[in-house]
């Protein structure tokens, strides 16, 4: 069972497990920008939540059935054609042999979650199939999708039947973000970060972080650090006057001040802000943070059970 890339957008990647345990190797985790949402993707075709699946930045992207299988669409909303028919997201999808899928623009949101029953299959290195750019390892030969490249599936004994994902727990999306955040180890050089905020997301965005712009101080050179452990989730302060926000695929030491850290419980939210979206910062304890993390675990487990954030 096969798929056969048609139009393959702007930097398309096969993503699965994340790589636990390597950073002090100098391995980052990887896996997809929105767990989530291939979580979601992947509870509707009878998959584990991490299997392998296909994560579309912005949508435009094609692809053809080259045998029957069950599919299904989720994350950023975008419209969904089989052989130019309008089809739903959040829900189990039958093709057959031939079929053309088609997926439009995402006016809001950033990423798009393709599963397919039985998961697609990619290149495993240190334990996961999935795709880090920047070294060129796991996934589709280490690399984006181009046209004409075949995506294998593997064999399904699972008929997830006809599913939809409930809808309060679809992702309402729109160009506004409040991420809960803790203080990192130099929170003292956004003194009152908390009170007045005017951030919003540039245009220099990928797997590895955002960047934000906004009201953040200028820091002098005494601030800069000796390199230290760095995580997905962490907000770096840079001397430009903006900061990073780190994602899936960003480097595992860093030099500059470790200022914030986005909260596990939203580290999913992250993978779907795009260029020019507004983004407020809450402040949580350590505490806090954790009772977010177990309640938003513990709500989406009543239909994921196996899910992990």
């Amino acid at each position: 069972m096969s798929f056969v890339v048609t139009k393959p957008g702007l930097q398309v990647t096969l993503q699965a497990a994340p790589r636990h345990g390597l950073r002090h190797m100098g391995v980052p985790a990887s896996g997809p920008a929105d767990p989530l949402s291939m979580a979601l993707a992947n509870r509707l075709v009878g998959n584990p939540p991490d299997a392998c699946s296909l994560e579309i930045p912005f949508g435009m992207f094609s692809l053809a059935a080259q045998a029957d299988a069950k599919i299904a669409m989720t994350g950023a909303p975008v419209t969904v054609r089989i052989n130019g028919e309008a089809k739903p997201m959040h829900q189990t999808l039958s093709v057959r042999a031939g079929d053309a899928i088609e997926l439009g623009s995402a006016e809001a949101g950033a990423r798009v979650y393709i599963a397919v029953a039985g998961g697609f299959t990619g290149t495993t290195f240190l334990g996961s199939t999935s795709t880090y750019l920047p070294a060129a390892f796991g996934g589709y030969e280490g690399r984006a999708l181009k046209s004409g490249d075949v995506l294998a599936v593997s064999a399904s004994d699972v008929d997830p039947g006809h599913l939809e994902t409930p809808e309060h727990m679809r992702q309402v999306f729109s160009h506004g973000f409040a991420l809960r955040c803790v203080p990192g180890p130099d929170e003292s050089l956004i003194a009152g970060w908390d009170k007045k905020q005017d951030f919003v997301a540039s245009r220099r965005a990928d797997r590895t972080g955002i960047e934000v712009t906004g009201s953040w101080p200028r820091l002098q050179k005494t601030a800069l650090r000796p390199s230290a452990p760095i995580f997905p989730g962490g907000i770096q302060l840079t001397p430009s006057g903006a900061a990073f926000i780190l994602l899936q695929d960003a480097q595992t030491t860093g030099g500059y001040p470790h200022v914030l850290q986005v909260t596990h419980a939203d580290h999913h939210v992250l993978g779907q802000i795009r260029p020019g979206d507004r983004i407020q910062f809450l402040k949580r304890t350590p505490e806090e943070a954790a009772d977010d993390l177990r309640e938003k675990v513990a709500f989406f487990r009543s239909w994921i059970p196996d899910l992990r954030l």
